[in-house]
């Protein structure tokens, strides 16, 4: 949700290029605050890695029946088995990006950019000339959160399916 409403280098929008932008980027033409091309990339690759391994988990089953995903009724056990299997090979795939977003933090801190602090309290030296981010608004950030938050209860708590609500008595 921040991604869509919190600060201007938060938001898809500001940071998310094309192919121009990111080969102007390896080539050193690029300037701008936030994220760079491949940092956007980075964090696409992230987001779309946990994504498919939130909807792996919910529709899944162990083996011993002792995790059910709040989702798996609404599969065959042989799909339910066959997510289970795939989720617990895609987390490998999870911390390999993981690994190499760290990395890439390193790299740069090593060459003197601290990315790390920016990131925390949306503060950085910037170049002359530079348009600064627009920041969030904390309270729009507490209702990120708390959507967030209640979702995922709901969710937990084996939420019905959109469309098979249970008719008031």
């Amino acid at each position: 949700m921040w991604g869509f409403v919190g600060s201007s280098t938060a938001r898809f929008s500001s940071f998310v290029r094309g192919p121009r932008t990111i080969l102007a980027y390896l080539r050193g033409r690029w300037s701008g605050i936030g994220h760079t091309p491949l940092g956007a990339l980075s964090v696409l690759a992230l987001f779309g890695a946990l994504a498919v391994q939130v909807a792996l988990g919910l529709i899944s089953e162990d083996e011993d029946g002792l995790f059910t995903g709040p989702l798996s009724g609404l599969v065959s056990i042989d799909t339910s088995d066959k997510a289970r299997d795939i989720h617990e090979l895609w987390f490998d795939v999870i911390l390999v990006l993981i690994v190499v977003h760290v990395a890439a933090i390193i790299f740069y801190r090593l060459r003197g950019k601290d990315l790390t602090k920016p990131m925390i309290t949306g503060r950085a030296v910037l170049d002359p000339g530079t348009q600064p981010m627009r920041p969030g608004k904390w309270w729009v950030a507490m209702i990120c959160l708390a959507l967030s938050i209640g979702t995922v209860r709901w969710i937990i708590a084996g939420a019905p399916p959109f469309g098979h609500w249970a008719p008031a008595s």
